[in-house]
């Protein structure tokens, strides 16, 4: 199980980092200057433009490496073992975030009209696959499994949701705020999956990991036990909502605290009362 452990926990913690770094800077954005607060797919750095997207993707072709090329060998036909297709199905969406951050660039690097639309667009779809391979996942996540998966299925379609309503509503904070936290959510249940799974004494009384074709999975051993684990998993749930969003609001009046308020002046078309309804026209003017 310690190599499916990794393969929640490593994940995980980049939408965490992810959506802790959108969080940041969304709500510094919007501190600032909350007229002139836009919500954007992605955020450079002072010294390194694109260190966010460059790392998603090293992290993505590492992880696309060890899955396919390190661990897994093909029949002596030339097929994929029929134990090996779980790890297609996860560098499948592994190489959709390499696409998602190399267009991101490409779009921003060029200087695209619609540069902002389309990495949104890019990441909603980077999302769905991944909804949808964990949806129709060729390794059966039932009960304890299933239960977690479920959770984080739902997690999912809010980063999903959100994402696809940022491209008709960039002017939304509130927006903005669920999108990033929607993605720290999704990093901090993959850890909680990796960590609680895969660590024996973790599991719930009468559940234990037993050894399957290519990977182990665990087993209650009476419906009484699963019932019971299946309900230890809705109240951690429950407990990690209240304690994400205990953090979230705790974190924006601190960041309220810290950061820096400027007001930008008016631009022409606020001047005279006129909405310039051409986001991706807009210059960034992250701050950061």
């Amino acid at each position: 199980m310690a190599k499916s452990m990794l393969g929640h926990i490593f994940p995980g913690l980049g939408f965490f980092l992810i959506g802790l770094w959108h969080l940041f800077n969304h709500i510094k954005l919007h501190l600032q200057n909350p007229k002139s607060f836009t919500i954007h797919p992605w955020f450079p750095t002072k010294k390194v433009r694109y260190l966010e997207l460059f790392l998603i993707i090293i992290g993505s072709c590492r992880y696309t490496y060890t899955e396919i090329f390190r661990h897994h060998h093909l029949d002596p036909d030339g097929t994929i073992p029929t134990p090996y297709l779980i790890s297609i199905e996860h560098t499948s969406i592994t190489i959709f975030y390499i696409v998602y951050a190399g267009f991101a660039i490409v779009l921003d690097f060029v200087g695209a009209r619609a540069k902002y639309s389309l990495t949104e667009l890019l990441a909603a779809v980077a999302l769905g696959q991944q909804l949808i391979m964990f949806r129709l996942h060729s390794t059966n996540h039932s009960g304890l499994e299933g239960q977690y998966h479920l959770f984080l299925q739902i997690l999912t379609i809010i980063a999903l949701s959100s994402t696809l309503m940022a491209i008709g509503f960039r002017k939304s904070f509130i927006l903005g705020f669920c999108q990033s936290l929607s993605l720290l959510f999704v990093g901090v249940w993959m850890i909680a999956i990796g960590v609680m799974l895969g660590t024996p004494g973790f599991l719930p009384k009468g559940c234990s990991l037993i050894s399957g074709k290519g990977h182990q999975e665990v087993n209650c051993r009476d419906e009484e036990s699963l019932h019971r684990a299946k309900a230890l998993i809705n109240i951690e749930f429950s407990w990690y909502v209240i304690g994400i969003m205990i953090f979230s609001m705790s974190f924006y009046l601190f960041l309220g605290k810290v950061v820096k308020v400027k007001y930008l002046p008016l631009g022409k078309n606020e001047k005279k009362g006129e909405k310039n309804h051409d986001y991706d026209d807009e210059e960034d003017d992250l701050g950061l």
